[in-house]
């Protein structure tokens, strides 16, 4: 019969099959800080030495890091799907910034139609809150706060999707963009868009995701990626512009006679 005797399980198991999952399911986020270890093994409720032997497991996996002095984090996991070098040719080449709105525009658009479908009212409460900071905020072409809000409200849809490949997949895609890789957020908000139709857009993803309209939802994220798309095209077309006008000023003040 193919029956085994069962093995009682070690606490540190599952200690790791816990944290496993909340860092799966993007509820521990990369850089957060872990509890101190008293405190962690009285929430779960386990021995110190279960807990270390956890934690050591964890960071053997590369899933936990220590810094000294500071505590236990969750590892920086995103961002490995690309090299440094291809990280560097995205980052000096314009078509590169448009497929990432492309990508984006098609895989939030989904996420956002899952999160209308499948989001708790907690995950969509959650939304609504970050989209009450965002008013709150101001524009973001003058606040780091409300440029970071902005990718917030972004992330939560995500989270909302209930899918953790394409959660994890677009986290790394905004750190890239938190970095500056694709575009800088600030000069985009700054030059050529507007705060109050931006916070249109948004306040029409929030409308469409609380009244939990998956089509409604999917369309908005897409008006919005096209916005920043034409937005990002005529930055592009109004710096060539202006290249070109200091070359004419600057060989009009040359030219003799």
């Amino acid at each position: 019969m193919p029956f085994q005797k069962v093995q009682p399980e070690k606490l540190s198991a599952a200690v790791v099959r816990q944290i496993e999952k909340l860092i799966l399911r993007g509820i521990l986020r990369p850089g957060e800080r872990l509890p101190a270890e008293r405190e962690l093994s009285e929430r779960l409720g386990v021995s110190r030495p279960s807990l270390r032997d956890a934690l050591a497991d964890l960071q053997e996996r590369g899933l936990l890091a220590t810094r000294a002095g500071s505590g236990v984090f969750v590892a920086d996991v995103l961002g490995s799907a690309f090299s440094p070098a291809l990280i560097q040719l995205f980052a000096s080449d314009d078509e590169a910034v448009f497929d990432y709105l492309t990508f984006r525009r098609d895989l939030e658009g989904l996420a956002a139609e899952r999160a209308a479908r499948f989001g708790s009212d907690a995950d969509l409460a959650v939304i609504d809150e970050i989209f009450r900071k965002m008013v709150a905020a101001g524009d973001p072409a003058h606040s780091d706060h409300a440029a970071e809000l902005d990718a917030q409200f972004h992330s939560a849809i995500l989270e909302a999707s209930h899918n953790v490949v394409l959660l994890h997949m677009m986290r790394s895609m905004f750190d890239l963009l938190r970095k500056g890789v694709f575009y800088n957020r600030r000069i985009m908000f700054g030059q050529h868009t507007t705060f109050e139709a931006l916070l249109d857009q948004h306040r029409a993803i929030n409308a469409a995701l609380q009244a939990r309209d998956p089509a409604a939802a999917r369309a908005a994220v897409e008006i919005h990626l096209d916005y920043v798309k034409q937005a990002l095209e005529e930055q592009n077309r109004a710096d060539r512009n202006a290249e070109i006008a200091a070359q004419r000023l600057e060989h009009e003040r040359n030219r003799v006679g």
